[in-house]
């Protein structure tokens, strides 16, 4: 069971021993007698219950970064905060768009339900939208024909493996971020999956090519060769997307990482 749902469930149980003391219970209970346990529980944890469900659902949601596919921009152990309405209002549990307010872009920092086991929550950067025709080839990329403008910068320094890698700035539809590249991986894409539209990429060598289908998104990781993103398993279905991250609030073992988000 996720976590939305079980909120949403011990919402509407408290809710309804809520209503039920204010519209009948307290009435019938004679005067001076307590109210029983579950009743004193329910009543006194419903407000709070129902302020995080609203939270959550509707303006943001936090989350912790469980491995390393985003680094540098994201490192093992960051706790985000993710918009929740920046690409517009859903309907929790059901992730239902009711309300059109925006949609990715390039560039962003987004967090989605893994298309193989929606049970699980992944975060990517989008790199192309409904129609783009992206192009991954001897780790370079390319949207619609146009290189995306790419400029080395220092090494990576990996404190806890203490390796370093080559860093460099990407800048899409003028986002710039950082990605990693491990001059010694191989271009071409092992282990790549069967998923709905793979009809759409190409495979060689050197990489790939694919035309992103309507109503999906392709999305890859800044540490481009250890990320498992839509180059292994396909595309991100719009009603997957659960929101856009935005800020890190908290890595107990680095404190200064707090509102570095880049």
């Amino acid at each position: 069971m996720s976590f939305a749902l079980f909120l949403l469930l011990l919402l509407v149980v408290t809710g309804l021993v809520w209503a039920l003391e204010a519209a009948w219970l307290r009435k019938r209970r004679p005067e001076g007698r307590k109210q029983p346990w579950w009743v004193e529980y329910s009543v006194s944890f419903f407000p709070v219950i129902l302020i995080v469900f609203l939270l959550r659902s509707f303006l943001v949601e936090p989350f912790k970064i469980p491995s390393g596919s985003m680094i540098p921009t994201l490192l093992v152990g960051d706790f985000i905060l993710v918009n929740k309405f920046a690409y517009g209002i859903r309907l929790p549990v059901a992730n239902v768009k009711v309300v059109e307010i925006g949609a990715p872009r390039r560039g962003d920092v987004m967090v989605f339900r893994y298309p193989e086991d929606p049970s699980l929550d992944y975060i990517k950067r989008v790199v192309g939208l409904p129609g783009d025709r992206v192009e991954y080839r001897n780790k370079r990329l390319t949207i619609n024909g146009q290189p995306v403008a790419l400029r080395q910068i220092e090494d990576f320094l990996s404190r806890e493996r203490g390796q370093v890698t080559r860093r460099y700035l990407e800048t899409l539809d003028g986002t710039e971020h950082q990605i990693l590249t491990d001059a010694d991986a191989p271009a071409y894409v092992s282990q790549v999956r069967s998923f709905p539209h793979a009809g759409n990429c190409n495979y060689n060598m050197s990489g790939l090519a694919c035309t992103v289908p309507p109503g999906h998104y392709f999305v890859m990781g800044d540490n481009r060769d250890n990320s498992s993103d839509s180059r292994v398993w396909g595309f991100v279905p719009d009603g997957n997307i659960v929101g856009k991250a935005f800020f890190i609030w908290l890595n107990i073992g680095d404190l200064g990482r707090f509102g570095s988000f880049r």
